[in-house]
This record gives C-alpha cells, structure tokens and sequence, in this order.
C-alpha cells in the first residue's frame, strides 16, 4: 500500500463505521509503513525471537544475536554457526530449532522468501506456518507489516479483542465468530481498521499463543 492507498483506506473506514471513524480522528495517519521490516529473513527472525519476551528481552536479545553477524545474519551464516552460540545469547533451545528449521526451508528453497510477495494472503500463511515456531498470528502480522496486504483480520490477537471489546462497548470479548462478522464492514482494508483499534490500547500488537506458536 502506497500513501495514497492508506488515505483511501481511511475515507472508506470513516464513511463506513463510526466507531472506527473515532479512532481515526484520534490518531491521525495510520502508522503500518512505518513499521514495515522490508527483509523478510529478518522480520521472520524477529518474530521468533520476540515470541513470549518483552519487547525490552526481544531487543536485547536481538542486538546479541546480530552482532554474531556484523549486523547482517543470513540463513547460510545462521546454520553455520553452533546451538551454544545461539543459546549464549539468550535463544531458548526450542528458539534455536525454530531458527534452524526457518534457516534450514530457505536454503532447500522449500521456503522461497523472494516469492511469497506474489502470493495470495492464504498461500503465503500456509508457506509460513509450514516453519517450526511460525503460527497463523506471525504469518498475519508478516502480512500486514511486511508485505502491507490491506485486509487481514487477526481474529486471534488478545489486543484486536480487547479493542473491539471496549471501542464497541461489548459486555463480553467478542468471540472470533463475532469479529469477524464486525469486520465485514471494513473490507477491503481491515488491516488498516486494527491498525487503529492497536493504537487504541496505546500497546504493541498482543498475541495469543493457544498452540504454542506465535
């Protein structure tokens, strides 16, 4: 999405569903762009490493692990290097075989990054939740926040939930079922609608993690 796409995303919203037209005029321009990761290797990377951390631990951890690199980690520099490398610098061992599994699918090409632009949003969340560690969230936030596909709804994500909840004045938190029926109304840009209910909690996306991935 260009700039242009997110402004006719926002007149479309506004017009649409008053609710969501409140948040807009709260908080101005929606802010997907910029915090776009452009590699995918390394937003994929960052979502494992993130997975069940703080943002502080996420970034620390981060840091460590890119200067193993020179700021610059490959799959091919990644797999090169030892499991007691990985965990020095604060990986989990079940991060470390995520890693490895990540790594391993890009250089047998069974997981082909370059391509996944070109694909529809399902082919490229079943190419993504086909590595260990990746769930359906992480392949939906890859969506939205790398490739800026305009209508993903994450109908798993506690803080999608909680927003809707309180921006709608819900007695209970709507059940996936009820999101999704809620977000009907924002097609074709429901990216762009959490975007707002996200800046709604002043938080960081939030995920769930019922399956153990993220």
């Amino acid at each position: 999405m260009t700039s242009i796409d997110y402004a006719r995303a926002r007149r479309a919203l506004m017009r649409r569903d008053p609710v969501i037209a409140t948040l807009i005029r709260q908080h101005g321009e929606c802010g997907l762009a910029s915090a776009q990761r452009t590699d995918p290797f390394h937003a994929l990377l960052h979502a494992i490493i993130a997975q069940q951390l703080s943002t502080k631990a996420a970034r620390t951890i981060e840091g460590r692990f890119s200067a193993l690199f020179d700021g610059n980690p490959t799959p091919a520099a990644v797999s090169r290097v030892s499991d007691e490398q990985l965990r020095a610098v604060g990986f989990s061992g079940q991060k470390v075989r995520y890693v490895r599994d990540l790594c391993g699918r890009i250089l047998d090409r069974s997981l082909q990054l370059h391509a996944l632009d070109a694909m529809t949003d399902d082919d490229v969340i079943q190419a993504l939740t086909s590595v260990k560690g990746i769930g359906r969230w992480t392949a939906e936030m890859f969506l939205m926040f790398r490739l800026h596909r305009p209508d993903v709804l994450p109908v798993g994500d506690l803080g999608i939930v909680k927003a809707v909840q309180r921006a709608y004045k819900l007695r209970t938190l709507p059940s996936p079922e009820r999101l999704t029926k809620i977000g009907e109304t924002w097609r074709p840009y429901r990216s762009v609608a959490c975007w707002y209910l996200w800046a709604s909690l002043q938080a960081a996306p939030l995920k769930t993690t019922r399956n153990g991935r993220g």
